[in-house]
């Protein structure tokens, strides 16, 4: 591994909506394509890598519940979202040359494996990248909740939240001339301004378990191999 590269393992968290690239839903491949190699950079210069990636392009939970279904048959079908955007994100990663895991946290054994702990360090240890699929496999959780719990269990050295824009701002850049970028925050101050970072529940998480989390922009093609040698534009949420 490089001597410049600041984390030895890591975990990218990217929503299902940036698998959509200008599509109003589904999965447009040309994008795909081009986060899988932002991701075989990064593998390329040593670092082990895994990823969770959300269901929202396809189906989302929250929006089915409240159109009158069950929220916990809602979030299933959420889940199963996340199974198919982590094939067609193995499928690109495999198609460059980089072996690649799926690991269901709800078990569907003809189309990948179960998510066993154990198993899943033993690939990452291996040079594989592991996607860990169906969020926590239990309703009421999101996935940026599955991504704390299994970077956590993963042990990495940080947690990679890919987003819209370059950071945390101190309101929507997009709507605001005036919005702020922060370099730094604490896990406390994000949920006392109630920074929309990622959920309550994943950022109580990151912190129990001093993992800290990097948001940058999914977007910026090589952004997340900067990340690594500590050149991108991000916000760092640590203590």
């Amino acid at each position: 591994m490089s001597k410049q590269v600041k984390y030895r393992r890591v975990l990218l968290k990217c929503s299902g909506e940036a698998l959509m690239g200008d599509q109003a839903y589904g999965i447009d491949f040309a994008t795909v394509d081009r986060i899988a190699k932002d991701i075989k950079a990064v593998h390329e210069l040593g670092v082990q890598v895994c990823l969770v990636i959300g269901g929202g392009n396809i189906f989302r939970g929250m929006s089915g519940a409240t159109q009158g279904m069950a929220r916990a048959s809602a979030d299933y079908m959420g889940m199963l979202a996340t199974v198919m955007n982590s094939i067609a994100v193995q499928h690109a990663l495999e198609t460059m040359g980089i072996e690649t895991r799926v690991q269901s946290a709800i078990p569907m054994t003809t189309v990948c494996e179960p998510y066993i702990r154990r198993r899943a360090i033993r690939h990452l240890e291996k040079g594989r990248v592991v996607i860990f699929a169906a969020g926590t496999g239990n309703p009421f959780f999101t996935t940026d909740t599955a991504a704390a719990l299994r970077a956590a269990e993963m042990k990495c050295d940080a947690l990679l939240k890919g987003t819209q824009v370059d950071g945390v701002y101190s309101a929507d850049p997009k709507k605001d001339p005036n919005a702020v970028r922060f370099e730094t925050l604490g896990y406390l101050e994000v949920l006392s301004r109630d920074l929309k970072v990622m959920d309550a529940a994943a950022i109580s998480l990151a912190r129990e378990s001093a993992i800290p989390i990097v948001v940058f922009s999914l977007h910026e093609p090589g952004a997340f191999a900067k990340i690594m040698t500590g050149e991108a534009r991000c916000t760092v949420v640590q203590d």
